[in-house]
């Protein structure tokens, strides 16, 4: 080894040793005779000495070095002298006396700076992926992700998991998203799919009699790209026999509880976490994921705003559309008439962005005899606002925003402005943890386009056992037994307990729009399965690039993930995806055409 010890280990019980280094040049400071290197590896910085009068050949190497060359040192750990200490470093109580110093290896200048943290054009990231790899946080973001695996590993191990892998190439199955194609070189004009998930293989893993299955299996989705989504990702797959819903969730709660308290440090916001039925968590936060480390919920005040002389407000109640109010505390406290009218108008941006039509308003005043400010509070009595206020628990200095439109609209933009209030307000702490479940999905949603329901998570998913009759008289009305857990916003694991009978599943195909024809060509394994004593199932996965982020209190899962794609499904660093040679096209008998340019 060409190195004993690492850069971030030395304490003074070392002092006295001699010690072998290696790593980079994290800093560079020459003093004449002597020169300070601090020296760095993933494991932390530590500071060398070269001084020309007791090593004059290491001094002689030191002073061609530059910042990121890779270099060895052997020398003597010694105490820092007094008033030198470093108390930012784990090291900063001692140093090394070097004895010699080697150059293993020079370095170009990069690009961006490694040694410390600013802001860096993603696309030179990107495009310098292995450097951007090499800055501090983002080896403490990868060292994170490995250590949760770990641990998700050992905690399911210990609970009589097995963790078995499933193929990579699969069938192409409708699962929501489109499929990755690949082609058989074998089998002319055939393709496999790259699995969205190994939904199917885990059933059919119950039903193998293995009853604890996991994996941390790679996903692929072929979808437009955002912040916590990728077209590759890797989540924690769990399949259960003989379970009820509450069985899956406490197992999934207290690994959660778990990762947070013994990996990442944290404590999270609520335990046990609480449980919000689908209903509640749109009607209060606009979202079946909501962030929850914030107390700011929309109320329903369609019946007092409903009787007021706003005319949207009059002819939208009548309509039945929902007349919702935020409460945004003190956001209105001590601003001028114009500062308010520009906090408003960049309020009502986002709102118009969510799809609303426009936002009402109004702003408490700080003082007993101040006046109300908005452009529609001559439209309430002094009653009607009152009570209003009393409904919101409004305080002085308050800013009250209405929402009133389609129902799906309401919630759209509930959402969009309750996170960035609570943004402005400070309120989204990346180091509090708030998970909840959301549970009690409507089983499917209604496809206007396409005149059928879709599933409102797949096909497999089992209704609620007491509402299996509605699928035969009220599809719409049917819950599912679906359970997703949010965090901080983020959906961080979604799953349910499955259908295990072949009668039920196949009642399911026709109400998505799937003749039994196409549903037995595509689910023709499984539902031959199904009729092989399948014990009752159910499962979960849990996004392990969304779960780290969300620990690691990052914007985007790119930080998390050693090699992302970009917004545009681009690897700029290897220049993927690219054309193949015209040979490989031939041999998979594959024609590349271009489509007609419309007229």
């Amino acid at each position: 080894m060409l190195k004993t010890h690492t850069c971030g280990e030395l304490r003074p019980a070392h002092i006295g040793q001699t010690v072998k280094l290696a790593g980079w040049v994290n800093r560079y400071r020459d003093q004449g005779g002597v020169i300070f290197i601090d020296l760095r590896d993933r494991w932390g910085v530590v500071q060398v000495v070269i001084d020309v009068a007791t090593a004059p050949d290491a001094h002689r190497v030191a002073g061609d070095l530059r910042s990121e060359y890779v270099v060895q040192v052997e020398g003597l750990v010694r105490a820092r002298p007094e008033g030198t200490q470093n108390p930012e470093l784990a090291t900063g109580e001692i140093e090394v006396e070097a004895l010699s110093v080697v150059l293993l290896n020079p370095s170009k200048t990069p690009p961006f700076y490694i040694n410390k943290e600013e802001k860096i054009d993603e696309t030179a990231r990107m495009r310098y992926r292995y450097l951007d790899l090499r800055r501090p946080r983002m080896q403490q973001n990868l060292i994170l992700r490995h250590r949760v695996v770990k641990f998700i590993r050992d905690y399911l191990d210990q609970r009589g998991f097995v963790e078995v892998e499933t193929p990579i190439l699969f069938k192409t199955t409708p699962e929501g998203a489109r499929d990755f194609l690949v082609p058989s070189r074998l089998n002319p004009g055939q393709f496999y799919a790259l699995p969205q998930s190994p939904q199917q293989l885990k059933q059919l893993l119950m039903v193998a009699g293995y009853e604890k299955y996991f994996q941390i299996a790679r996903c692929f989705r072929d979808e437009d790209l955002r912040g916590d989504r990728q077209p590759e990702f890797t989540q924690l797959d769990l399949e259960m026999s003989f379970v009820q819903r509450e069985d899956v969730m406490d197992l999934i709660e207290g690994l959660m509880i778990a990762i947070c308290e013994q990996v990442a440090g944290k404590t999270p916001c609520f335990k046990p976490f609480p449980r919000i039925k689908y209903v509640d968590a749109m009607e209060k936060y606009g979202s079946d994921k909501p962030d929850m480390r914030y107390d700011l919920e929309a109320v329903d005040v369609t019946q007092l705003a409903g009787k007021s002389a706003f005319p949207v407000f009059v002819n939208n109640a009548a309509a039945g559309k929902p007349i919702k109010a935020l409460c945004a505390p003190g956001m209105a406290a001590g601003l001028s008439g114009e500062r308010l009218k520009k906090l408003t108008a960049e309020l009502e941006t986002l709102a118009r962005g969510a799809g609303a039509k426009g936002l009402a308003w109004m702003a408490l005043p700080e003082t007993e005899d101040g006046e109300i400010k908005g452009p529609i509070g001559k439209y309430f009595t002094v009653e009607q606002k009152m009570a209003l206020f009393e409904q919101l628990a409004a305080q002085p200095g308050d800013l009250v925003l209405f929402i009133s439109d389609a129902r799906d609209v309401v919630y759209n933009v509930v959402d969009v402005l309750r996170r960035h209030i609570a943004h402005e307000l400070g309120w989204d702490d990346p180091d509090k943890l708030a998970f909840a479940w959301i549970i009690d999905f409507p089983m499917f949603y209604w496809n206007e386009e396409e005149q059928r329901w879709d599933p409102s998570q797949h096909m497999f998913t089992s209704p609620l056992p007491e509402d299996i009759p509605l699928l035969d008289t009220d599809p719409g009305a049917a819950r599912g037994s679906q359970y997703d857990l949010a965090c901080n916003g983020y959906e961080v694991a979604g799953g349910s307990i499955r259908i295990h009978s072949r009668e039920l599943q196949e009642k399911i195909f026709p109400l998505i729009g799937q003749t039994m024809e196409h549903a037995r060509e595509q689910f023709g394994h499984m539902l031959e399965a199904f009729e092989y004593g399948v014990p009752p199932h159910g499962g979960i996965a849990s996004g392990i690039d969304r779960l780290v982020m969300v620990l690691a209190g990052e914007p985007n899962i790119r930080e998390v993930i050693a090699f992302p794609k970009t917004q545009s499904g681009a690897d700029i660093m290897a220049h993927a995806p690219s054309e193949p040679e015209p040979r490989q096209l031939e041999e998979l008998w594959i024609r590349v055409v271009e489509p007609e340019k419309k007229k």
